[in-house]
């Protein structure tokens, strides 16, 4: 794998999991923190081999497929079995890989406890010796406290839990404090996390009419700095991320979709396409900002800003990874300067502005709207966000009866 040295995260954490204590371990995007995890895991498994060994928890799905992945190579020497449960997926198939007892899972909260809560059996927790919790800023939100809620019981009382974020948040550190016993106390490594985004990162900003914007991306992406680059395009909704993906295809512009209205084999297999360069277009919402590891991203285009600047530091995380060069560039109209400001504010840097000549847009703006108009009516027609909206109404009235 190329790994000759650790990293300060993998130096630090690795001997005190070793060592059989709790551990909290904090560090920036492109860190080597699953390494940190799945090495000492693998370590103590191969002392002792049997299913279930370990349980990962993640928030989203494509984190879960990349950690799974990881572990399917550190572990191949080992006879390693791995299974992922995320949601998306065909869940009898899912139930008779965990019936196998395979000995690393990784799974998203919420299809977890869909399967424990299927049969009393489906999932044996019971002989658990770690609990990994990647991304846990994310996992200990409300959003998860109901899944986790039901999850936890199920695991063994003296297991090793081992917390990795590249965000630290109270909640965390009130778990670091919650210990009084100074045996049972969880070791905890910080790296440096002051300096919020890498210096090999360029920061860029365009400033530009809101009812424009489209106008200004499409240019940009056909413009001689970053034509034939490999992009990320953040956008801040499902909706939007889709409608620009239709729109950059009206205009020529190859590229593809991830967001939470495709189905799984939709994510994986664009993020495949992505990944071996078959495409250098991704257009995302925040689902592909945390963890994904893309090495070759040159640019994060964030066509809709954060309205909270980690997001932003996770997005444009996903450019300039491991010494490497990369950009960022943010499409900022009049309603964003506040939270352009904010962001500069954490980063403690200022943004250059990115150079775009007026005459250029009004070239292309009649093309570029005819295509948006022409997205837009694909949308209506295939009647996108429906299904959403009738699993929420299913949920709400679920909720209400068991209320």
């Amino acid at each position: 794998m190329q790994i000759k040295l650790p990293t300060e995260i993998q130096r630090a954490c690795i001997p005190p999991i070793l060592a059989g204590k709790d551990v909290i371990g904090g560090a920036k995007t492109g860190s080597g923190k699953t390494a940190a995890f799945a090495l000492p895991m693998l370590q103590k498994l191969s002392e002792d081999p049997y299913g279930v060994f370990g349980l990962v928890l993640t928030p989203t799905r494509e984190l879960a497929f990349q950690i799974a992945e990881q572990f399917r190579v550190l572990g191949k020497n080992i006879g390693l079995k791995e299974c992922v449960v995320v949601g998306g997926l065909d869940m009898m198939k899912q139930s008779l890989e965990l019936a196998r007892r395979p000995h690393i899972i990784i799974a998203t909260p919420g299809r977890l406890r869909d399967h424990i809560r299927s049969s009393s059996g489906a999932v044996n927790l019971s002989r658990v010796k770690f609990l990994v919790m990647d991304e846990a800023d994310r996992l200990l939100s409300p959003t998860f406290a109901p899944d986790l809620g039901h999850i936890l019981p199920h695991l063994p009382k003296n297991r090793q839990t081992l917390l990795f974020t590249a965000t630290m948040t109270e909640s965390i550190l009130a778990l670091r404090d919650a210990e009084e016993d100074e045996k049972k106390k969880p070791f905890v490594h910080m790296c440096s996390m002051d300096v919020s985004t890498v210096s090999t990162l360029e920061q860029l900003y365009v400033f530009v009419p809101s009812q424009v914007k489209t106008v200004y991306l499409a240019h940009i992406l056909r413009s001689p700095d970053f034509a034939e680059k490999s992009v990320i395009i953040f956008c801040g909704r499902c909706s939007t991320a889709e409608l620009i993906t239709v729109m950059l295809k009206e205009l020529g512009i190859r590229c593809t979709a991830l967001h939470s209205e495709m189905t799984q084999q939709q994510r994986l297999d664009s993020l495949g396409k992505f990944r071996a360069e078959v495409i250098k277009v991704l257009v995302s919402t925040d689902v592909g900002s945390r963890g994904l590891d893309i090495p070759s991203v040159e640019l994060v285009l964030n066509y809709d800003i954060p309205r909270d600047p980690t997001d932003y530091i996770h997005r444009v995380g996903r450019t300039a990874r491991a010494g490497r060069g990369g950009k960022a560039l943010s499409i900022v109209s009049e309603k964003d300067v506040q939270l352009i400001q904010s962001i500069e504010e954490r980063i403690n840097k200022k943004m250059e502005e990115y150079k775009i000549e007026d005459n250029d847009i009004v070239e292309e703006l009649n093309e570029v709207t005819a295509a948006k108009r022409s997205a837009s009516m694909h949308l209506h027609d295939a009647h996108f966000g429906e299904k959403r909206n009738a699993r929420k109404k299913k949920k709400m009235t679920n909720t209400e009866s068991t209320a």
